[in-house]
């Protein structure tokens, strides 16, 4: 949950680290560092605190046309300039940024300090630089090879040696490393956001494999020290994806990206002479789909309540049975893997590491899986069988909100296509694109609607805790919208399925505890209604997402107005004013909204 960056070539790399370091600033904020090799020395500089207090601190000569930098979300050790990445070896001469989390490295450090070494943090990196340092080897590739054999855990690696000034050694075993391929020039980051300005040509490297990364090109290898042939591949993002433009924030930005996200993600997959969906990536054919007998959904976060969504769609639509699971939890709990059952891993970046390892435990046990990923090349799309690009493009905010909102439309063309192969009539097939195709104008209309959110989520924000309830569909919503308000507004916030109210939690409610209520138009709006009273009778705050229409009981603090669409879909659309409320509740208590605390984007350790 850490950034590397990288760069060899023509150029000063100190400005180049710099704004590699500030782009991916959301997978890691609480210290950040550089290393360059100069003409006859090592040159480092670290800093607590971010990317623009490393800038502003940072020596007027730093000079040097290779180095390496890092952004850190702490693991091991507190934030501090101590525990900040370059980490070096004893001798100064050897720099290694290290993103992952090394799992012997409690041994390690002892047996360095019964060696003599004297540690200078409290980080599991460290331990690298000195073995590096220490290993048999006349090249540097060799020596970080020889190290790399007393290590368990996972890793991605970028390393620099003063006694060999043309390279850069990168490594990678689950945690990802990337290759900017330039003119002239060479790149490493751990996400294309860094270096993106300067090239769209990436190498994606595999787990166990090395990379030697020169001005004049690289070449890749394993750890056996066998040659490998990686092509470099087009980027699909611009840089100017990567701006906030206009918006105070990333996280605003995103929400009103998501019309546009949506139609790029139902853009040429919508059958209409056959009232389906077409999902080449899924790599299954009709009778493969047929003998499908479950469905499982592994993801963390958001993305496991999308999932949830995602599985009451295709059970309700598909008929086949589906459910939503953690997959930080999935492997350790030893599962039965069928081979009847499809499962599904959902990752925005496509690298979370909790998915990830499920998916290889799954593959192992020879489970079908298919991922639902933002990012072509990432680890999940390259590990799985199959899947679903989600094409939201760029998403920088760490609270996930346009990623989100596409993986729910991409359950829905999974579930649609998996029906339309099964029992769904045509009539059915026929009625649910046609809402797909409205979603867009729907989000927009609902996005029109933020400055009355604003103001509604002002007078939320004056809460500490906060009830979000929902039933059947509406409970994943629920579930979600507590999340987002968590996570960057800080404020107490807890899901429950409606009907679970009068079994405990009803006696939480009081007039300090509002009640964000999720109440679709549907078959269960009564008994929606009826918990709505029980509420309100206890003088509890009523905030409530609904359709058009809909008879709230007098005396509600809000009611949000949502657009209908079919049935089945209306949890994407009551997903989006949570998210604008969250947003503006995290503005008006003055948080970071882009950088929660405690938190980072792309979660590559377990």
């Amino acid at each position: 949950m850490c950034g590397i960056v990288g760069y060899v070539g023509t150029k000063p790399a100190a400005p180049i680290l710099v704004d590699g370091l500030a782009r991916l600033e959301y997978r890691g904020y609480d210290s950040a560092g550089v290393a360059v090799v100069g003409s006859s020395e090592l040159r480092v500089h670290k800093d607590a605190g971010r990317v623009r207090e490393l800038e502003a601190s940072l020596p007027k000569r730093f000079g040097g046309k290779l180095g390496i930098g890092h952004t850190r979300w702490a693991t091991h050790g507190g934030p501090s300039k101590d525990n900040a990445h370059p980490h070096v070896s004893a001798d100064e001469r050897i720099a290694v940024v290290h993103n992952g989390i090394i799992d012997n490295a409690a041994a390690l450090r002892n047996q360095l300090e019964e060696a003599g070494v004297k540690l200078r943090s409290e980080t599991d990196t460290e331990v690298l630089a000195h073995l590096i340092e220490q290993a048999a080897g006349d090249t540097l590739e060799e020596k970080v090879l020889a190290a790399l054999r007393r290590i368990d855990g996972t890793y991605g690696i970028a390393v620099i040696d003063l006694a060999f000034p043309d390279r850069i050694v990168v490594a990678r075993n689950g945690s990802p490393i990337i290759l900017g391929v330039g003119d002239g020039e060479m790149h490493v980051a751990s996400d294309a956001a860094a270096l993106i300005r300067y090239t769209r040509q990436v190498v994606h490297l595999d787990d166990g494999e090395l990379a030697t990364v020169r001005a004049d090109g690289y070449r890749t290898f394993t750890q056996d020290a066998r040659a490998t042939t990686k092509t470099a591949e087009t980027v699909e993002w611009t840089a100017d994806e990567y701006e906030r433009g206009i918006h105070e924030h990333f996280m605003v930005k995103e929400i009103h990206e998501q019309p546009e996200a949506v139609q790029r993600a139902i853009r040429g997959r919508l059958d209409e002479r056959f009232h389906t969906v077409h999902l080449g990536g899924l790599n299954m054919d009709a009778r493969e789909a047929r003998e499908i007998k479950r469905v499982k959904i592994l993801g963390c976060g958001s993305a496991y309540y999308a999932g949830q969504l995602g599985a009451q769609f295709i059970e309700e639509v598909a008929r086949i049975p589906a459910d939503a699971e953690p997959a930080s939890e999935f492997r350790y709990r030893n599962p039965v893997v069928e081979r009847d059952t499809l499962y599904v891993a959902v990752s925005q970046s496509g690298e979370t590491l909790d998915t990830l390892v499920a998916v290889q435990e799954l593959k192992r046990k020879g489970g079908r899986v298919i991922g639902l990923v933002n990012a072509v090349g990432s680890s999940i799309a390259r590990e799985v069988d199959g899947g679903v690009y989600l094409h939201a493009g760029p998403e920088v905010s760490v609270a996930s909100t346009k990623a989100l909102t596409n993986m729910a439309v991409g359950f829905a063309m999974l579930g649609i296509h998996l029906g339309r192969i099964r029992d769904v009539s045509p009539a059915d097939g026929r009625r649910l694109i046609e809402g797909l195709k409205r979603i867009p104008a729907q989000i927009q209309s609902i996005v029109d609607q933020e400055a009355e959110l604003a103001k509604i989520a002002g007078r939320l924000s004056k809460h500490q805790s906060l009830f979000f309830v929902g039933r059947t569909r509406g409970y994943p919503v629920a579930r979600e919208g507590a999340q987002k308000l968590k996570e960057i507004s800080y404020l107490h916030a807890e899901a429950y399925q409606t009907s679970e109210l009068k079994h405990g939690p009803l006696a939480l409610i009081s007039p300090d505890v509002p009640t964000v209520a999720i109440v679709p138009k549907d078959e269960l709006l009564d008994r929606n209604i009826g918990a709505l009273h029980e509420i309100a009778a206890r003088s509890g705050p009523l905030y409530v997402v609904t359709h058009p229409g809909v008879e709230i009981p007098d005396g509600a603090a809000a009611v949000i107005e949502v657009p209908k669409n079919e049935p089945e879909l209306d949890p994407i659309l009551l997903t989006i004013p949570l998210q604008l409320l969250a947003y503006h509740a995290s503005v008006a208590l003055g948080h970071d909204v882009d950088k929660p605390r405690n938190l980072a984007k792309s979660v590559t350790v377990e």
